[in-house]
């Protein structure tokens, strides 16, 4: 008869143990950030193996290193500054980071260090994402790792080092800085964001809600000078030499997009795809979104939206918000924004997928759906983001997958889950 100390006995103490701890792990929010540990360490070890084995694919790269080039030897004038690939149309912040990783990498020349430095961006971002997850709640721990598994988002990063990324980064700074009600520090990080890549705007929606929530009418309208202010003083450089140039191409709203690299619209015909009918109906279906998410979800626990106008327009200076804008619902609500510019967005690029694609299981989580169908949803993002090229199957299941995101969330918990939700 076997001893209470005997090994084999000491396995099954050690494997029953082993098992309750992966279960308090995967189940207890109290274990959410040891997870979140486990989890950025293990990614971290994954990064390093793609970098290792995985071929490199020269994209942007280059072109953001020639360009670099052309602003140190003087150059302001953005409608001279081209690479490879195209003209310079980001915003002066992007510049500024390519300058230092030209200094870095030795005019680009060192890959392998460039790489390495995307992939702490990557494990940074990772970071962040984890920790706007525990501050909202309302999502399983085990959600946690869904988050490492998509192939296209390590590429984006670490094999292609796409500017998204940057912009990835400072707008989930900003987010974060919202959450904790550092309002102001949050404006800059924004600003920061928007310096690089011109596709936060479609953050600004959610901002505002919860500015003028929280702050008020007249620190809403001094937030939004401050951020006018910091893309300004960002692009003094190239304003104050070439004003029209540097506005017109780094902020360019009437850009054109080539049909060849779409990858939510590809079952449109060629023609409709490039109408401006077409892009005036996306316009059109993105702000009604907004509005209708405006005027009938965002402001539900305040009494409603006329009434949360009606208060902080006579009485500006406060805020008119009755309850509490709490991280979870500044989360939802500026990752909500963001899905519906996704959701309509005139063309969407492989390079796309890092503004949403760690978003997407929070969101999920922000509907009412079944769990099958909202793991459903999430495999069928990340196919279709996957597919190169694009085809009319990929293209619609992902419009599918995103709209029916955006209609989860809006019968769902639009405002973020409240305490009694979280527990459910």
């Amino acid at each position: 008869m076997s001893s209470p100390s005997s090994p084999r006995l000491l396995s099954i103490r050690f494997f029953n143990d082993l098992l309750t701890y992966v279960k308090l792990l995967l189940t207890d929010s109290r274990y959410f950030s040891t997870l979140a540990f486990f989890i950025l360490l293990g990614d971290a070890v994954l990064t390093q193996l793609i970098i290792r084995y995985v071929p490199y694919t020269e994209i942007d790269w280059e072109t953001y290193m020639y360009q670099v080039e052309l602003y140190m030897k003087g150059e302001r004038d953005y409608a001279s500054i081209e690479g490879p690939t195209g003209p310079l149309v980001y915003p002066a912040g992007h510049v500024y980071i390519h300058r230092i990783l030209y200094a870095l990498t030795n005019g680009g020349t060192r890959l392998a260090l460039a790489q390495q430095v995307y992939a702490l961006l990557y494990i940074t971002s990772l970071g962040l994402t984890s920790i706007l997850y525990a501050r909202a709640g309302g999502v399983p721990n085990w959600i946690l790792l869904l988050l490492p598994l998509s192939k296209r988002l390590h590429s984006l990063f670490v094999l292609r080092l796409f500017n998204d990324c940057w912009a990835l980064v400072a707008v989930q700074a900003a987010t974060l800085a919202y959450s904790s009600e550092w309002d102001v520090l949050g404006t800059l990080l924004y600003g920061s964001a928007l310096s690089v890549k011109m596709s936060v705007l479609l953050y600004l929606p959610g901002i505002l809600v919860i500015l003028f929530k929280r702050r008020g009418f007249l620190l809403t309208i001094a937030h939004t000078a401050l951020l006018i202010c910091s893309q300004a003083a960002i692009g003094l450089p190239f304003i104050i030499h070439h004003p029209r140039s540097y506005l017109h191409h780094a902020y360019e709203f009437s850009r054109a997009f080539l049909y060849k690299w779409t990858v939510n619209w590809r079952f449109v015909p060629e023609e409709t795809f490039l109408s401006s009918a077409w892009a005036r109906g996306l316009l059109l279906g993105h702000v009604l979104t907004l509005v209708g998410f405006g005027l009938f979800k965002w402001c539900r626990k305040d009494g409603g939206t006329f009434a949360v106008l009606d208060r902080g327009l006579r009485f500006p200076s406060m805020s008119p918000s009755l309850v509490p804008v709490t991280a979870d619902c500044v989360i939802t609500v500026l990752w909500t924004a963001n899905l519906i510019g996704i959701l309509f967005a005139r063309s969407l690029h492989y390079q796309f997928y890092s503004w949403y694609a760690q978003q997407l299981p929070f969101l999920a989580w922000r509907t009412k759906y079944p769990v099958p169908l909202k793991i459903a949803l999430l495999l069928a993002v990340e196919y279709s983001w996957n597919v190169f090229p694009s085809t009319p199957f990929s293209s619609g299941l992902l419009l599918f997958s995103n709209a029916l995101l955006v209609l989860g969330i809006w019968f769902g918990y639009s405002e973020g889950r409240s305490s009694h939700e979280k527990n459910e």
